[in-house]
């Protein structure tokens, strides 16, 4: 597949802070990829910049193979862009306000009208079509925002936490609209707190911290990465000081946290630790009243990469 996006040795700089250090990316075609990092990595510098919203100090952009600039209005036209702070007009309902953004690409007022309903079915508004922002919940209100950003049929998009504090039903029709504009070709840059909407959706994950890109890979691919390989929670039926001694002497074991009866063991490398502990716990006659196992989800991996939990 292609490159939607190149980005090439791009930094930039606040005084002496580097936002953006030696930034290197490259985005294919109708893949979907999610851009993690914990706040202050650089993630929103990184898309204004591709965006020529931001000016940037060093490096090279280039979107459908050209140069990206603020006067490539050819290039802008095939982009679309749903920050999360939501940009509708109150003075106009759900078509208008929809029908205003699609406008500024698209100029025929039939293939407009045609975009238009499609855009609003995309993102459930049948019912609310007259509707003023004003009145719409917060859920319905970032749906009409999404709406207004897509309807033009952009071959590129940027989605900025699209559902953040929505509502459950909200919340399914944003993701299942991305799956269906992702279906339809167009390539996605998504980004979110959410762990289980990237590892939903997105085919790529690319992780920064401190404007560098720190690790990219598949789900599975970045799972692979890390020490952790499982962890198992035990809940004992009395305090077995026995087991933990037995747990600190094997090379496997990377920690054990205490919670009164439980504990919450970290396991490093792919064995099956869960049978090798109930084995432990049958020759030594532990008793326990629960014991399940877990892989390493996406969060362990950002944690363990930066050190931080997605929302730090």
């Amino acid at each position: 597949m292609k490159n939607v996006i190149e980005i090439n040795h791009l930094t930039k700089c606040y005084g002496d802070v580097k936002a953006l250090d030696d930034f290197h990316l490259e985005v294919k075609e109708g893949e979907i990829l999610g851009l993690l990092g914990p706040n202050g990595s650089g993630k929103s510098t990184c898309i204004h910049t591709i965006l020529s919203l931001l000016s940037f100090d060093e490096g090279d952009i280039r979107i459908f193979n050209q140069e990206m600039s603020p006067s490539a209005y050819s290039i802008k036209a095939k982009i679309g862009v749903v920050f999360q702070d939501v940009a509708v007009f109150d003075e106009l309902n759900v078509v208008e306000n929809i029908d205003y953004f699609c406008g500024l690409y698209i100029k025929d007022k039939k293939i407009r009208q045609q975009y238009i309903k499609e855009a609003i079915e995309l993102v459930g508004l049948e019912e609310f079509k007259k509707f003023k922002p004003k009145q719409l919940s917060g859920g319905l209100l970032r749906r009409l925002n999404i709406a207004c950003g897509i309807a033009h049929k952009p071959s590129l998009i940027f989605l900025d936490e699209p559902t953040v504090a929505v509502d459950p039903q909200s919340r399914n029709h944003i993701l299942e609209g991305i799956k269906k504009l992702n279906e339809q070709g167009a390539t996605i840059v998504y980004t979110t707190h959410y762990m289980e909407e990237v590892e939903q959706l997105c085919h790529e994950i690319v992780i920064m911290d401190k404007g560098r890109v720190i690790a990219r890979g598949t789900n599975d691919e970045l799972k692979n990465k890390i020490s952790l390989g499982e962890k198992i929670t035990i809940v004992l039926n009395q305090k077995e000081e026995e087991l933990i001694s037995l747990l600190k002497a094997d090379q496997q074991v990377i920690s054990i946290q205490k919670e009164n009866l439980t504990l919450h063991i970290a396991y490093q490398g792919k064995g099956n630790h869960l049978a090798d502990l109930i084995d432990v716990l049958r020759e030594s006659n532990i008793q326990y009243q629960t014991l399940f196992s877990e892989r390493p989800t996406l969060n362990d991996v950002f944690l363990e990469l930066t050190g931080k939990q997605l929302r730090d």
